[in-house]
């Protein structure tokens, strides 16, 4: 992680640690970046909270005053940014969302021309030009750069999901949720074209409700709604729609590791799991790998965050990976993660087994895990005191083989998280705060 740019971009509270000078700066380097470098073609894509539209505006005008042409997707997902930027000739994209995060903050992810990350390199230049902006001319007359609007790609992000996708989806009932973010009008659009009967809830965005209650983060809605009426299951979405999360027919919840490991046996019921292998990070739930084991599943288990999910499975040419966030990627089609898509590839593996999720996902049993957030003053300071760790290791050994303890830094807030799996809650509770004692004893919370 760099000074501005976490594990997944840049990200902030709008107009404040994220200012309008950073967002200019990123989008003036990647225009010239892309004038000397491509075809100077960027696309933008936008979630739906309030602060959005600055952004947008404020980025694209940077990349016409350097000379490149920039082109506005409008409201879309992450992955739907990602596929335009790898399929329709651009340089790179721009993503505008801050994902799960509440309405005021945002972030600008940037994505290659092949729907991956950007390279960490560039982002290194592109932090020391944020700090010291110099050495980018500013062309005028005939050179400066151009902004248009392309809406068209969102169609073509669409037929492309149809076309991966061209099932015949009238045999479900499904309740989604939108989040009121990004997904709100492209889920029910491509839903509906695939004949599936739908209904949509949080889908009205007004700026400053994207993720509020509602959407995978927040699932308390959904799991009412879907015990109102006769659904086979309901799906989540986060503000940018690149995760997923999925209820069952009675409320309860279908997490990203449930959603791998049904989607682990349908590949390799089909000999697509290329090397039999599922790439998972450590939040994945132990009882996974145990259920797992009985399919004679391999694991490569990754740091936490897409990027190094996604890293694996271009090295050792894996089919499938994800985190238990339901943050999925399925390979065979694309480099990024996708809500829609895992969504679609979920309904097909159900369609395939003539089953449901409560029969599909029996054998998955999911170990108590409790997962803390301690806002400190410095991650640093805290991950690299020897007490703590010493802890840590200490409990690791406690639990062996029937659970486990990951302490880590967010990527992008001052948090530290301690997650702890075990055989029951109270052994959950005992470890985690174990250690967020030990953190506000020796003085590093804030």
């Amino acid at each position: 992680m760099g000074k501005y740019f976490g594990t997944d971009g840049v990200r902030g509270v709008a107009n404040d640690d994220l200012s309008l000078d950073i967002a200019f700066r990123i989008g003036k380097y990647l225009g010239n970046y892309s004038k000397n470098t491509g075809k100077a073609r960027i696309v933008i894509g936008k979630d739906t909270r309030l602060s959005s539209s600055m952004f947008e505006n404020i980025i694209a005008g940077a990349i016409a005053s350097s000379g490149a042409n920039a082109f506005l997707l409008g409201y879309c997902s992450t992955p739907a940014l990602a596929y335009v930027a790898e399929n329709d000739d651009f340089d790179l994209g721009v993503m505008i969302s801050a994902s799960h995060n509440p309405y005021y903050d945002n972030g600008i992810k940037i994505f290659s021309n092949d729907g991956t990350k950007f390279n960490e390199d560039i982002l290194v230049k592109i932090e020391e030009y944020i700090d010291n902006p110099e050495g980018i001319d500013n062309p005028t007359h005939e050179k400066l750069g151009n902004i248009f609007l392309y809406p068209e790609g969102i169609e073509h992000y669409k037929n492309w999901l149809k076309n991966l996708y061209p099932d015949d989806l009238s045999s479900f009932k499904i309740l989604v949720d939108c989040a009121n973010g990004s997904n709100y009008q492209i889920a029910s659009s491509v839903l509906n074209d695939l004949a599936c009967n739908v209904t949509i809830i949080n889908n009205n965005p007004n700026g400053i409700n994207i993720n509020n209650e509602c959407g995978s983060t927040h699932l308390e809605m959904l799991q009412e709604e879907i015990k109102k009426d006769n659904y086979d299951l309901g799906l989540a979405f986060d503000g940018d729609a690149d995760r997923l999360q999925v209820v069952d027919s009675n409320g309860n919840v279908i997490n990203g590791d449930h959603i791998m490991y049904i989607l682990a046996k349908y590949l390799k019921d089909i000999n697509m799991l290329d090397n039999n292998t599922l790439v998972v990070t450590g939040y994945s739930n132990i009882g996974l790998h145990k259920a797992l084991d009985k399919l004679g599943i391999n694991r490569d288990v990754v740091a936490n965050g897409d990027r190094y999910v996604l890293e694996s499975m271009l090295k050792n040419s894996y089919a499938l990976g994800g985190e238990q966030s339901g943050h999925i990627i399925i390979k065979k089609d694309s480099n990024f993660g996708d809500g829609l898509k895992t969504a679609l590839c979920l309904l097909k593996a159900i369609l395939h087994f003539k089953s449901n999720l409560n029969d599909l996902t029996k054998d998955l049993i999911i170990y108590p895990q409790l997962l803390v957030n301690q806002k400190v003053k410095d991650k640093n300071t805290v991950l690299n005191d020897t007490e703590i760790t010493s802890k840590i290791e200490s409990i690791k050994k406690e639990l062996n083989d029937e659970g486990q303890i990951l302490v880590r830094p967010s990527g992008t807030e001052p948090l530290i998280r301690v997650m702890v799996e075990a055989k029951s809650d109270e052994l959950c509770n005992k470890y985690v705060y174990e250690i967020i004692d030990m953190i506000k004893q020796k003085g590093y919370d804030d």
